[in-house]
Parts: structure tokens; sequence; C-alpha cells
């Protein structure tokens, strides 16, 4: 059979539009915020001046609270991966498992997915209001008034509640991922494993999470990648708040461009985007390995 060139079919210069743009839209504003992440650049003043390094030295100093940004950002993505890949796993089993009613399950805990997180955080923005928010008068109506919190003020209290919202939208998706990886793998190595007398434990460990890899690396690919991203959550939920205690990355360069101080947000968008590019290198060669394992 004679094999087809497309070579031939589709010219390269066909590409020569959607190259122009993605130059234009995105390396070009790239290339110039990381210079500007070299500049005075500000509101204040017309004249932009080149000043080096000042801006990181701001930033990396130490007692900066744009330091902390950063570790929160880290945080939120090493803590929000944990709390929605784990139970996503364990849904995804059991909904794999010929239950009935299983599809019903799936969809209910895959609607989240579909809304945007402006819509979630204003929901639940408004249900965990100490004194008029849904929570709390459920609890109190339930004579659980000692469980009530501010949820979204009591700095204890803060982060659980955003990690809670966060997971409640994203395990749907992490489980739909893991539900595909499980029903690729071959099911007579279960049975070879049922004849073996192995338990529900013993498979977990050495069937299905070493066949699952590849479903497990897309996962923490579009996690961490969101992760190191997140804005809209944390923005509605909080603003940042109490006080900065929330603060990531990305709610950081929003409010220093509305603040004006136009090279240190820039400045934190070029680590944001250094972050991002090396998870990413790091995240596709892991991935080129798993690949060839398999």
């Amino acid at each position: 059979m004679k094999t087809m060139n497309y070579n031939k079919i589709y010219p390269q210069y066909f590409t020569l539009v959607a190259l122009g743009l993605y130059i234009l839209l995105f390396i070009v504003p790239s290339i110039m915020g990381i210079y500007y992440s070299f500049t005075n650049w500000n509101r204040y003043s017309s004249e932009i001046k080149f000043i080096g390094l000042e801006n990181y030295r701001v930033i990396f100093s130490s007692g900066s609270s744009y330091f902390y940004y950063i570790y929160n950002t880290l945080k939120f993505t090493l803590i929000s991966n944990i709390v929605k890949i784990i139970p996503a796993l364990f849904l995804a089993i059991l909904l794999s498992g010929n239950l009935k009613g299983e599809s019903i399950y799936r969809a209910i805990l895959f609607f989240p997915a579909i809304l945007s997180y402006l819509v979630i955080g204003l929901i639940f923005r408004s249900m965990l209001h100490p004194q008029m928010g849904l929570v709390n008068n459920t609890l109190r109506n339930l004579g659980l008034d000692f469980i009530t919190k501010s949820w979204l003020v009591d700095p204890k209290w803060v982060w659980p509640s955003i990690f809670t919202v966060d997971a409640w939208r994203g395990v749907g998706y992490v489980m739909t991922v893991f539900i595909a990886g499980l029903h690729s793998i071959p099911k007579y190595y279960y049975e070879a494993a049922d004849i073996d007398g192995a338990g529900f434990f013993s498979k977990l460990l050495y069937i299905t999470i070493p066949m699952l890899k590849p479903a497990i690396v897309i996962n923490l690919v579009f996690g961490i990648t969101y992760g190191l991203r997140v804005f809209d959550i944390i923005f509605v939920l909080t603003n940042g708040g109490p006080g900065r205690m929330t603060e990531v990355i990305n709610t950081a360069i929003f409010k220093e461009f509305a603040l004006g101080t136009y090279g240190i947000g820039t400045a934190l968008s070029t680590i944001l985007f250094v972050f991002m590019g090396l998870i990413s290198i790091i995240l596709v060669k892991l991935m080129s390995k798993k690949e060839i394992g398999l």
C-alpha cells in the first residue's frame, strides 16, 4: 500500500498564519514582559529606566511579602493535588466496579468541573459566610454551634476551606481521567491476582497504581500547571485575605498592576513563567520515560 505524503497535500506554509499569531500574541508579549521586569516601569513616571535585578532583589529579599506569595503558590499546588488525586483514585475504583447507577454517580461528581471558578467562588463565599452562610446556619439549627467557624476569615480555617472548595470542583475531573486509565488495564491481571488470593490493597499496590502511572502523570501535569496559575478561586473566595495570608503569585500580580507598580508585577509574572517552564520540562521528560516503559 502506497504511503500518503501529507507534506505534499498540506504545504508547510499553511502554518504561517497560526505561527505568526502565536509569535505576535505570545512570544512578543512574553519577551517584552521579561524586559520590563528589569525596569522601574510604573504609572507614576513616564520614564522607564533599566534597573537590572533590583525588582528580583526586592521579591527575594529577607522578610519580603512577595517571597511569602511564592511559598503560598507552591503550597497550594502541592496540597491541592494531594486532596484531589487520592480521593479521585478511590472514587474511580469504586465507580469502575459495575456498581448499580455508577453512570449517574460519575455525572454528579463530574458536574462541578463544568462550572466556572467565578460561579463556584461566589456560591461558596455566600455559603461560608460567618453569620448568614448556609453552612453555619445549618450547624446552628442542628444545635452544633460550637462547630461554626469564620471559614474564610479565621487564619486556622481559611486554607482548609479553600482546599475543600477546590477539591469539590476538581475531584470529578481527576476521577474521570483515572476511570479512563482503569478501563485500559487488562482484566486478566486481576483474575490472576484473585487466583493467587491477593486482597484489595495488594491488587491496588501491585497492579492498579503501577498500571495507572500514565493517568497519574497526566493528572499531575494538569494539577501542577493549574496550581501554579491559580487565581480565580482564591481571588473570589478571599481576595488574598485575611490580611494577605492566602495571597498567591497571580493575585499579587493583579494587585501590583492595579497599584501601577508594573515592574514588580512583570517580575513576578516572569518568575511564574520560569517555574512553569522548568516544571513542564521535568513532567514532559517524566511522561516520555513512562511511554517508553510501556
